[in-house]
């Protein structure tokens, strides 16, 4: 068990956990959730380090407890000459070779004691990896994610997605206590998706893994710890099951909040009297009521409700448009081809119109990027983008349109705007104000970088986007609201993503890559061959349901209908239970 207890801990200029607690136990399969910025991934540096942090609180952790670790910032070390299978049993081979080495010396040492003592240690070291039988484990493990055939293939011509599961295989294979992962999910597309939840499923051991994707929330996890506004929340259950439970605390916390505001507003009434007849009557009495009254008053204001984990303030994002156009072409791709070492794209035809949203789907490694940023610059021979076209890009690079050394003020005074008054106006609705605005952007999360990359595009009042991976490490409140904003814009988009549900919720059609170039697919189809090869085929008209009966009791909500609400509720628990049974 790890266990954290009454845990605090601050930046100079932001207090990131007050007195917080939680335990992870072993086997449990933890997701840690929370909004941007709200430091998930400094706890996780103060679990595998503790004497790198001034913190208050206890966090009791084994000292020989082995922590596997990966980044969300893995990347292939370009001097790694070795194969897949070499890179994964790397920390296998360093212990055998230790063996060997030991035992070479034992043909001359004359202190057989220590090396026997050292020959013992590497042995155990192997055990608790199961180095015994550590080839065929690699074998199960590759043929798990579906990439037994990179076996021999060098580890620095993978792709960033195929590395990243590699990295997760290797860490899993030593066997460490606990397993953590930080947004191992980023940039993956469906197929390697889909294997890293396999591999996340098929663990054995504690596993603490910090994700916004909701294809792995829904189908991952036993446990939740959520972090907001300081405070942390523990769950025993799936994330479906507590996202149920956080709906059912809105709708009795918002009945009670009711309540509070009728009996606040009735004691105002009061009040309001007690004033008038003060004014005309100076009686000690009358003044001493008065008093009692508005004491009374401010203790009701004090104990009205706080509720961190389910009244969590969306961003307002809103892509507007400068200048509307009419049903014209504005990007036109006429025989477009893409390599770098190899052939990625050939002979790619397509035409997007002013009020087209359209996804382009394929796997890693496949041109998408390449093809959009070629959009984006429009200086190719086969890309014709229109003249009229204002054109505003999001990257997955996020240098390429944030200045690191920039405090994020600069960066919008840059982008055009005035004055910082006007700057600290528009970024309230993106959820940045206060002592984060003269912060350089270098020190933000990957989630808030892509928060003002999204508040610069919606500044542009531009009538074309190009997203490339918008959703990547934006919680899910934030994913949400952007899909919002993708339904209600007025002009084009062109987005480069991985993500099934801003893919389905917020496209017209997709363009898919197929055999070195890119067809049209309907959203239907598209959905039919999502759903055939990664869910049962009742989940997704089961999880239609349970969308339509969650609008429905967001409307009730709005309109105080609780009793409508609470109706609605059973019949959400039912199609949950079904939902968890496919």
């Amino acid at each position: 068990m790890i266990k954290v207890e009454h845990l605090s801990f601050s930046f100079p200029q932001k207090e990131l956990y007050t007195d917080i607690s939680f335990t992870l136990e072993e086997g449990q399969h933890c997701a840690f959730i929370g909004t941007s910025g709200s430091g998930k991934s400094t706890l996780i540096e103060i679990l595998m380090d503790p004497e790198k942090h001034l913190f208050d609180g206890k966090l009791e952790i084994d000292p020989n407890c082995r922590i596997g670790y990966v980044s969300q910032f893995s990347q292939v070390d370009p001097a790694k000459e070795m194969t897949v299978f070499e890179y994964i049993s790397e920390e296998f081979t360093k212990i055998q070779e230790k063996l060997g080495g030991i035992y070479a010396e034992m043909a001359t040492t004359s202190d057989m004691d220590s090396l026997m003592e050292k020959y013992q240690l590497a042995l155990d070291a192997l055990e608790s990896m199961g180095g015994d039988d550590f080839e065929s484990r690699i074998h199960k493990k590759l043929n798990l994610a579906n990439l037994a055939k990179l076996k021999d293939v060098s580890v620095t011509s993978l792709s960033g997605g195929e590395f990243k599961l590699i990295q997760v295989m290797k860490e899993m294979l030593t066997n460490p206590d606990l397993m953590i992962m930080d947004e191992p999910d980023v940039f993956l597309d469906f197929e390697n998706l889909n294997a890293l939840k396999k591999l996340i499923n098929s663990h054995k051991g504690m596993l603490l893994v910090v994700t916004h994707n909701r294809y792995l929330l829904n189908h991952c996890f036993n446990k939740i710890i959520h972090l907001e506004n300081t405070e942390i929340q523990e769950f025993d259950g799936s994330y479906i099951e507590y996202h149920f439970s956080l709906l059912q605390t809105k709708i009795e916390l918002q009945e009670i909040a009711v309540a509070e505001a009728e009996e606040i507003e009735r004691y105002d009434h009061i009040i309001d009297n007690l004033r008038t007849i003060a004014t005309y009557n100076s009686e000690a009495s009358r003044g001493r009521a008065l008093k009692a009254r508005v004491k009374f008053q401010e203790r009701l204001e004090a104990r009205r409700i706080k509720a961190p984990f389910v009244e969590i303030k969306q961003p307002d994002i809103s892509f507007g448009i400068e200048h509307e156009m009419e049903d014209a072409v504005v990007v036109k791709v006429d025989n477009y081809s893409v390599a770098f070492d190899e052939l990625l794209l050939q002979n790619v035809n397509f035409e997007i119109k002013s009020m087209d949203k359209v996804a382009i789907i394929g796997p890693n490694g496949t041109g998408k990027t390449t093809l959009l940023r070629d959009i984006f610059r429009n200086n190719h021979e086969s890309i014709e983008v229109h003249r009229d076209a204002k054109v505003a890009y999001l990257s997955q690079l996020q240098g390429e349109t944030l200045q690191d050394s920039n405090t994020i003020l600069h960066e919008f005074i840059d982008a055009g705007f005035k004055t910082y008054d006007e700057v600290r106006a528009y970024l309230v609705n993106y959820g940045f104000e206060g002592e984060i605005l003269e912060q350089k952007i270098e020190s933000l999360s990957g989630g808030e970088k892509n928060m003002l990359q999204l508040a610069k595009v919606a500044a542009s009042q531009a009538n074309l986007l190009l997203l490339d991976e918008p959703t990547s490490h934006l919680d899910i409140y934030t994913q949400i609201a952007l899909e919002k904003a993708i339904i209600d814009y007025k002009g084009a988009i062109v987005m480069v993503s991985h993500d099934f549900y801003s893919v389905v919720n917020g496209m017209d059609y997709v363009l898919i890559v197929d055999n070195k170039t890119i067809r049209k697919m309907s959203m239907r189809k598209f959905r039919q061959m999502i759903y055939a090869s990664h869910f049962d085929k009742d989940y997704l008209e089961t999880e239609q349901k349970k969308k339509s009966v969650e609008m429905q009791i967001e409307s009730a909500l709005k309109d105080t209908d609780f009793e409508l609400a609470k109706g609605l509720v059973d019949e959400l628990e039912g199609l949950i239970k079904q939902l968890s049974a496919l």
